[in-house]
């Protein structure tokens, strides 16, 4: 039996470098592209610990020797290089920190920024019976998720995470001598403070400090049972029929923005679907089947009804012979045993419909919808799925249904300005290395430093899917400006799926930047915290907030 001696308690953060064992797993995240070369790695237990990490790298800097760019990893999920750049110096590794629990004097329920969506779903519901609305990747860290806006399966019934942000902690360097410890909470006296709240209910990661610890109050009681089901449909049904394919596609953007308009089929003005979460997952012909996940409130009778009246108006059995959910797509792996309605308890659905998938690498881009696809784009999806050249059966556009309680606020009342949308796009593609290209006898990072190639074919297919999918507003999917006439049917993307393409003059051809592509008109207000709380732009990353004169 160990003895307490054979595992000493270590004070302070400790510093993982290169040959330490622990280097190669804490020198990369989930995605297996970005692989930095820090000088080490801090792994931080407390708040105390980032302050002294910053402290000692400010001393650095003060005296000319500066490792390098400061980036914070909490579930590590970044899917651009943010975190795990070639510039790398120090990552502050907050993971450790993932306690849950409620706050008396705060009167409000904290999470630790390391604290993963699984630990926050489980620690929340099984000690108090509430929920955070966020995401259904349960490895995602706190740290990230929740300050970059935070959605998920209950966010249609319960809108997003921020929109319960009470207060949130942040270690900031204001003096480039030494860092302290900021509360802002949603009600502080000052007005600087409320800004670095406000900051972070959408303003993303990276941007001002390092996130310790949040506050939440108010948070809803999720439904003691959901309903569930998981279920597919053959691409052998649609590589032919180009029609059948689009007109499956247009009545699931048809049912959302029907629900917002009030149009739509009549069993919106029947019913009441709020409840309902659903994600379309459009692969690439290479899986062999097309699949939809759906989650409702189990505790309602007319639950079962309402699923099978959806599922009928949206592919009628006799038009679209549905089979199990037996495939991986994306991050979710088969989902076998959900194919037949199942009733669980929602803690239980929620463990079931849980994944991130295996490690590998990827490439991300995101839209949001404010009405239906038109049909230029149909045509575009089709077409991309079904590309005779490039076939990848782990590469989809998922798309998730939007709208409901996430449109009851105003774009300002948090720093997430998409509040009209109902549908919300996620451009995914995978991939391993696929080749041994430095001859080791292994599949490893490697062999992408060897062959860069080897991510093109998938960086290629995704810019063009994008590109032609926009192809109308420069292709991006642009924020529409104020009274605009004809509106297009995009409302910029979302910063917790970054980007680097957005800044590409080659790519995005519209006169909106990056930053109003995630922000919109918010982002000035996020530039005003950006130089008060961190003027001296400490912590930066290629799509970071800018110092308002650096724009």
């Amino acid at each position: 039996m160990p003895t307490e001696s054979s595992h000493p308690r270590t004070v302070g953060p400790t510093e993982v470098g290169p040959g330490d064992l622990r280097y190669e797993a804490l020198r990369r995240g989930f995605n297996q592209r970005w692989i930095a070369n820090p000088e080490y790695i801090v792994v931080a237990s407390t708040t105390t610990d980032v302050v002294t990490a910053l402290d000692t790298v400010l001393a650095r800097t003060a005296a000319g020797s500066s490792p390098g760019r400061i980036t914070v990893r909490s579930g590590g999920h970044c899917y651009e290089n943010f975190a795990c750049g070639d510039d790398v110096g120090v990552i502050i590794d907050v993971s450790t920190m993932d306690r849950v629990y409620y706050d008396a004097e705060m009167d409000a329920y904290c999470v630790e920024a390391g604290a993963t969506n699984w630990q926050t779903v489980t620690q929340l519901y099984r000690r108090f019976g509430l929920a955070v609305p966020g995401g259904s990747c349960y490895s995602v860290g706190a740290g990230g998720h929740i300050c970059g806006g935070g959605y998920g399966l209950l966010s249609r019934l319960h809108g997003l995470t921020v929109d319960y942000l009470y207060a949130v902690e942040v270690v900031t360097v204001r003096d480039v001598t030494h860092a302290e410890v900021t509360v802002a909470r949603k009600d502080s006296p000052e007005a600087a403070l409320r800004d670095l709240w406000w900051a972070h209910t959408g303003g993303g990661g990276g941007n001002f400090g390092v996130v310790t610890r949040y506050w939440f109050r108010g948070l809803p009681q999720p439904p003691a049972q959901v309903l569930t089901r998981a279920l597919s449909w053959s691409w052998s049904n649609f590589e032919n029929d180009r029609d059948k394919f689009k007109a499956l596609v247009r009545r699931y953007g048809a049912f959302f923005e029907g629900e917002r308009t009030g149009e739509g089929p009549d069993i919106l003005r029947e019913f009441d679907f709020r409840d309902m979460f659903t994600l379309l997952k459009l692969t690439n012909r290479a899986a062999g089947k097309v699949g939809l996940i759906l989650q409702l409130d189990g505790t309602r009778e007319d639950s079962i009804h309402r699923l099978n009246q959806f599922l009928h108006w949206l592919a009628p059995t006799d038009e679209y012979p549905q089979s199990p959910f037996d495939v991986q797509m994306g991050e979710h792996p088969a989902l076998y045993e959900h194919y037949i309605p199942t009733r669980l308890p929602w803690l239980t659905a929620t463990q079931n419909l849980n994944d991130s998938g295996p490690s590998r690498c990827g490439k991300y881009k995101s839209a949001y919808h404010t009405s239906n696809f038109t049909e230029p784009q149909l045509d575009t999806i089709f077409d991309h799925l079904t590309d005779p050249v490039y076939k990848n059966d782990q590469a989809l556009l998922q798309v998730d249904s939007y709208g409901g309680r996430i449109n009851d606020a105003t774009t300002s009342a948090t720093a997430v300005p998409q509040r009209s949308s109902v549908l919300k796009l996620q451009y995914q593609a995978y991939w391993s290395w696929g080749e041994d290209a430095n001859r080791d006898g292994v599949y490893d990072y490697q062999d992408a430093l060897e062959n860069p190639g080897i991510a093109e074919p998938h960086l290629d297919w995704m810019r063009t899917f994008y590109q032609d999918m926009y192809a109308a507003t420069g292709g991006v999917p642009v924020v529409p400006a104020p009274e605009q006439l004809e509106p297009p049917n995009t409302d910029g993307c979302y910063i917790n799926y970054p980007d680097i393409d957005l800044a590409d003059p080659d790519l995005n051809t519209s006169d909106q930047p990056w930053s109003h592509l995630y922000y919109g008109a918010n982002y000035n207000g996020l530039q005003r915290a950006k130089a008060h709380w961190d003027p001296r732009n400490v912590f930066r990353h290629a799509q970071s907030i800018r110092l308002p004169a650096t724009q």
